[in-house]
């Protein structure tokens, strides 16, 4: 396969490791991405992919909590303009009051507000302003109470990132710290029972081969079974601690976990979810000057 200089680029960017390296890495992986980002990390040559830096599409992240349940809603659009028209604003939070009602992206899709399904109503919105949007997905959580936070809030229930947070138990100010503390640390799951199994045993094999690479250039190479017993083990717990909501270090406290901090607060995490506007989506780069020359060609 043909390794292009925007592939290398992407790889670049995506784990901070040089052009050559990356280069090499993609050789080595007949161009697969992945797989790069692997081989990257297991040579020591990069840190876990930071997907975040891809994220590109804009929008707006709506959350609206009743009763022991609450939702959060990301419709995205073409540009950060948008997210500050308040049509826009009023709109998405109508679909997230719309949410409570239904279980998933699809069914709220297909509510009704206001006499029209929902997806009507976004046609209608993209026909006015002029600009593609996009209804991407939806998070629901249940529990004795439901506590949620807003990041970079443009005004009450929106932002750019929605957290909630459903607790067993009675809320005593701790929910909003947890809300928090989510937002900033974006953890993959609640706790290891809640992790795929597919990024662990990932990480095994990633961690795993690193090890074995790093004993065989050492000058007092260490026994396989210390290898496989201690190191392996303890390499996994750390990256266990810092993935799981559960396992992490609390923000608001680093000399204890999540899940100590809930435990003496009295409540237990029952589910959680954090919705970043973009989260995973790809947008195309164009240069300022290729986008004006666009649209003026359209005017």
């Amino acid at each position: 396969m043909t390794i292009t200089a925007s592939m290398v680029k992407e790889l670049r960017d995506t784990t901070g490791a040089g052009m050559m390296d990356a280069k090499k890495a993609l050789t080595e992986t007949d161009g697969n991405m992945e797989a790069a980002i692997d081989w990257l990390r297991t040579k020591g040559l990069a840190k876990a992919a930071k997907k975040a830096d891809r994220v590109a599409a804009e929008g707006l992240v709506g959350v609206a909590i009743e009763g022991g349940k609450g939702v959060a809603v990301e419709v995205n659009s073409e540009t950060d303009f948008v997210g500050k028209n308040e049509e826009f604003q009023g709109m998405v939070k109508s679909f997230a009051q719309v949410a409570l009602g239904v279980s998933d992206v699809e069914a709220l899709k297909a509510a009704s507000l206001n006499g029209k399904a929902v997806e009507a109503v976004l046609t209608d919105a993209i026909a006015k302003i002029g600009e593609n949007m996009t209804l991407r997905r939806m998070a629901s959580v249940s529990g004795d109470v439901v506590v949620s936070y807003v990041h970079n809030s443009v005004t009450e229930g929106l932002g750019k990132i929605g957290v909630l947070v459903g607790l067993k138990g009675t809320d005593n100010g701790i929910g909003k710290q947890l809300a928090m503390h989510i937002a900033a640390s974006a953890p993959m799951a609640l706790s290891e029972a809640s992790l795929d199994p597919a990024i662990v045993e990932r990480e095994r094999t990633v961690q795993t081969q690193k090890a074995l690479e790093e004993n065989a250039s050492s000058a007092k190479p260490k026994p396989e079974a210390v290898i496989q017993n201690n190191i392996i083990p303890g390499r996994m717990k750390k990256f266990l601690e810092e993935v799981t909501l559960l396992g992490q270090k609390f923000v608001m406290n680093p000399d204890i976990t999540v899940e100590q901090a809930a435990k003496e607060a009295g409540v237990e995490i029952l589910s959680f979810a954090r919705v970043a506007v973009g989260e995973g989506v790809e947008k195309k780069e164009e240069d300022f000057a290729a986008e004006v020359a666009k649209t003026l060609q359209g005017a």
